[in-house]
């Protein structure tokens, strides 16, 4: 006997109800998923309404199956959602890559660079950021299998019953329809968005190995690589890779500002030590990372743009500013400060000395993923390489670290050089400033400028330490920062500064399209590569013989 009052169609009412919102629901996470994209500067996703043509497939499948089999039972619906959670995750790859790194994930090139990655951070005193990154993500696979498993176990619950059945199905058909619709027609109403198949990722990644896989292995041949040096001769040459070093640090105006007084004194610091600048614009042959294809493209003068290349380059027997120099009795000098295993590189470049992290032997506060600063860098090979005599002059060639994403916490500026290279190079109260400005993932444009001013207060410190020295500085970006800080779409453009007291020397780079000054202007001379001719043409006099093939 029922109580008085009760409403005996009220449980199933409400279940049907909460079926209906749960069906909903379930459908725009399953669009959801296949259709968010990057909440540019963050790793975060936002969506924007539009739709997904693989779930619009996909629910015109299930409705036909299910209409002659039944539904779906819970082992296929685990592995459906085991499939969609790959596809959903290579989503998430494709655009957070591509707005926060500046460029295209490539598996085949990428994820052969994962256990570098892990070695480096694996150091003892990092082992926890290692168990922490690996619990978080998998923390969040799981998660997202969770989700959608839930989500397509609704909508294979629906797939029982006819009339949820029907009104799913003819809602995909209805999609189904615009979609070809607006791909067959350009005048068919661009309405409701549709956003690009995620499956087109994993095809992208098959035909990028497919042509890496297939491509001729011939590299380009070398350029001359000769020169006399005779405008250089007796001065020391200093090749300067400055970590992330973009156009951007220019061209965006808040770093401009930020930057400008940083610039005017390392500005006046030349000009008061009696040398000069010219500066331009160069083609990096890469973004946001990978600096090691920047270094070879310019020590070789052939461009490289793939780890591929770089790594078939290495088995070859090239010439390059390295050699260049040691023919004309220069001591080659690589300063690695990121350096923490075996270099094959050395080999090919044939450098005299090698200096990695632990020959430099920093014993001061660590900052950063390679513990000590380009000051104490600098300092150190001053020490080792540059302020003794008797000795050869000296090329050296020295890729920074302190402007290395995340970019903080950003080293204090030590005025007094000698106390850099001891084991307290900075005061507690220094370190303490320092340690306390951690990154701001969701804005690590301040941070950027922040290092950038490190790297311009070492530079203008050495210049001012070494003012009756004789040398040629060249200074240069690697790569644009990534995209988190550069934006999506920016130009791959770096700057590029020759510092010296050879009036020579700047004036044949100026009848290259350089100018005076530390602002470089547009347009980019081109290609990185075209840079090592420029700066061989600029040392001392060319023969005019051809391009030599390995």
């Amino acid at each position: 006997m029922q109580n008085a009052g009760s409403d005996p169609t009220g449980g199933s009412g409400f279940r049907r109800i909460w079926s209906s919102v749960a069906l909903v629901i379930a459908l725009f996470l399953l669009n959801a998923s296949l259709t968010f994209q990057s909440a540019w500067p963050t790793p975060g996703i936002r969506w924007r309404g539009v739709l997904s043509i693989e779930l619009a497939a996909f629910v015109l499948v299930l409705a036909a199956v299910a209409r002659r089999l039944g539904a779906p039972s819970r082992r296929v619906l685990w592995w459906l959602a085991a499939v969609w959670s790959v596809l959903v995750l290579g989503h998430y790859a494709e655009v957070t890559a591509s707005a926060l790194y500046g460029r295209e994930i490539n598996l085949y090139w990428d994820l052969r660079f994962v256990p570098d990655v892990a070695a480096l951070l694996a150091r003892p005193e990092r082992l926890w950021v290692v168990l922490l990154a690996a619990g978080a993500a998998l923390l969040v696979v799981v998660l997202v299998f969770a989700v959608i498993r839930w989500a397509l176990g609704r909508v294979g619950a629906a797939m029982a019953h006819p009339r949820e059945r029907a009104a799913i199905g003819a809602l995909a058909a209805v999609l189904a329809m615009l979609w070809v619709g607006q791909h067959v027609s350009p005048t068919f109403p661009a309405t409701p968005r549709f956003a690009a198949p995620v499956a087109g990722t994993y095809v992208r990644q098959v035909r990028l190995m497919a042509a890496t896989l297939a491509r001729s292995a011939a590299l380009p041949p070398s350029p001359s690589m000769h020169s006399d040096l005779s405008l250089v001769k007796g001065a020391d040459v200093f090749l300067f890779f400055i970590e992330a070093y973009g156009a951007i640090s220019y061209e965006r105006p808040e770093f401009a500002a930020r930057l400008a007084g940083d610039r005017a004194r390392l500005e006046a610091a030349i000009h008061d030590t009696h040398r000069d600048v010219v500066s331009a614009y160069v083609e990096s042959p890469t973004f946001g990372g990978s600096s090691w294809l920047a270094h070879i493209t310019l020590l070789s003068g052939v461009e490289i743009r793939s780890h591929d290349a770089n790594a078939l380059m290495m088995t070859e027997k090239r010439d390059t500013l390295v050699t260049t120099f040691r023919q004309h009795g220069y001591r080659t000098v690589a300063v690695m400060p990121g350096l923490w295993q075996n270099w094959p590189e050395g080999a090919f470049y044939k450098f005299d000395e090698i200096y990695g992290g632990a020959r430099l032997d920093y014993r001061g506060p660590t900052f950063g993923w390679w513990d000590m600063t380009d000051q104490f860098v600098l300092a150190r090979m001053d020490a080792l390489e540059v302020n003794r005599a008797p000795r050869a002059p000296v090329f050296v060639f020295f890729p920074t670290i302190s402007t290395h994403i995340p970019f903080t916490p950003t080293p204090p500026y030590q005025p007094d050089w000698g106390r850099v290279l001891t084991s307290n190079p900075y005061d507690d109260a220094e370190v303490n400033r320092a340690y306390l400005r951690q990154p701001d993932w969701m804005d690590l444009g301040h941070s950027y400028a922040d290092a950038l001013a490190y790297m311009y207060q070492s530079l203008t410190g050495y210049l001012r330490l070494r003012a009756d020295r004789d040398f040629v500085m060249v200074v240069l970006g690697d790569h644009q920062p990534a995209a988190a800080v550069s934006g999506e779409g920016a130009p791959w453009d770096v700057p590029v500064h020759i510092i010296t007291g050879r009036r020579a020397v700047l004036n044949r780079l100026k009848m290259k399209g350089f100018r005076d000054g530390l602002v470089p202007e547009r347009p980019a001379l081109g290609p990185m590569n075209m840079l090592t001719s420029t700066l061989l043409d600029a040392f001392g006099d060319r023969d005019s013989s051809v391009a030599r093939v390995p």
